[in-house]
């Protein structure tokens, strides 16, 4: 039985997780980075066009974004 840390969440074994890799370069270490999308004031209904920054994770050797990384919606 695993013991809950101090967020009530179950501690995970490090050793039963899987390592993710860059689907491009095999490289295993990852960085945050943005892609930025534009929406349209006539769409939003704002003053001015909104710009909307959607936080992912990318290869720190290559830049590459994983398709698990990427929103569905894109």
């Amino acid at each position: 039985m695993q013991t809950p840390n101090l967020q009530g969440k179950p501690s995970i074994d490090i050793k039963q997780t899987t390592e993710l890799k860059c689907e491009e370069c095999d490289h295993h270490v990852f960085t945050e980075g943005f892609l930025i999308r534009k929406a349209s004031k006539l769409l939003t209904g704002a003053a001015q066009d909104s710009i909307i920054p959607i936080p992912v994770m990318m290869c720190a050797k290559c830049g590459h974004i994983n398709d698990i990384f990427k929103p569905k919606e894109l």
